[in-house]
């Protein structure tokens, strides 16, 4: 008997854990799941773990859709822009965005992700166009890009919400003139840089002019201030010297006038090339001896001057014949 219903016992097992393994299912930490029943949203399940449905999805019973939840990335290639005065640029750009509603996202779209991206890039790619063409060529080679950026952003967040995406950033990878404006854009960058450039260099020559004549000005005024004060301070000395030989004339005339008379022979003799042609009787002479002949004392001291022997008197001239 036993032997008997051993089939039968083996197949009811057989069926019920067949019915066990299609009433569960897993999702994992880098997705969620969709729970659908008779074609509408049961459940949603965003944590991992081990879940229970209805078995076997026969009559359009409970179906389970996954969907990533990780961070997904769009990229859009070779798009062709205009700028506003023209120019013409490839760009290529990407989108990084997750699943954020999976309700909507299913509702929307069936939880179809080319279905979802296929919208996504013709949002950026009108976005791009419109970014780009509010703006010159300049603009998109600058550090301006990175608020285009950001406005192409916020324009692709609101369409994109409605497909229960959240985009969470864009980027330009590349931005680069078309080939056939490349090079008169090039030879007009470069003409205006050369402008620039020049008028750089123009601004610089005039600045060292203005600071040149400052300097100038300065130096002329330093100048003149040494030289004031070089002459108030020589007149200063002349007076003082002045002074001092008027306090000493004051005291002693007669040795005042020896020594200004010695001075002057110093001063006249002292180089041996200098040839004086004077009278016997010059004042130039008259400390060199007296009318007697002798040397005349120095007032307040005792002993003879310079002997006369060491100046000859030149003989008179002869008249010319």
């Amino acid at each position: 008997m036993v032997s008997n219903r051993l089939p039968v016992i083996l197949i009811a097992l057989a069926i019920l854990l067949a019915i066990l393994y299609s009433s569960i299912f897993v999702v994992n930490a880098r997705e969620q799941a969709i729970v659908v029943r008779f074609g509408q949203i049961q459940s949603v399940k965003s944590e991992p773990g081990l879940y229970f449905k209805l078995p076997f999805g026969f009559m359009d019973a409970d179906r389970v859709q996954f969907v990533e939840k990780r961070a997904l990335r769009l990229d859009l290639d070779n798009i062709r822009v205009q700028v506003q005065d023209g120019q013409t640029f490839d760009v290529d750009a990407f989108v990084i965005y997750n699943i954020s509603d999976v309700r909507r996202f299913r509702e929307t779209v069936s939880g179809d992700r080319d279905a979802a991206e296929a919208r996504l890039r013709a949002q950026l790619d009108s976005s791009l166009r419109r970014v780009y063409g509010l703006r010159d060529y300049n603009a998109a080679l600058s550090e301006e890009r990175v608020a285009m950026m950001l406005e192409i952003r916020d324009d692709l967040r609101t369409d994109a919400e409605n497909l229960g995406l959240h985009i969470d950033d864009v980027r330009i990878r590349r931005t680069d003139l078309s080939p056939e404006v490349a090079p008169n854009t090039y030879n007009a960058m470069r003409s205006e840089r050369l402008a620039e450039a020049e008028r750089i260099r123009a601004e610089g020559n005039e600045e060292g002019q203005r600071r040149r004549a400052v300097a100038d000005r300065q130096v002329v005024e330093i100048t003149a201030d040494a030289q004031r004060d070089s002459e108030i301070l020589r007149g200063q000395g002349d007076a003082e010297r002045n002074r001092i030989f008027a306090d000493s004339f004051g005291k002693d005339p007669a040795f005042f006038e020896f020594y200004r008379s010695m001075a002057a022979y110093s001063a006249a003799l002292s180089s041996q090339d200098t040839t004086l042609v004077l009278s016997p009787t010059s004042q130039f002479f008259r400390y060199f001896e007296n009318a007697n002949g002798n040397p005349p004392a120095v007032p307040g001291q005792t002993g003879g001057l310079v002997p006369p022997a060491t100046v000859q008197p030149a003989a008179p001239a002869q008249p010319a014949n």
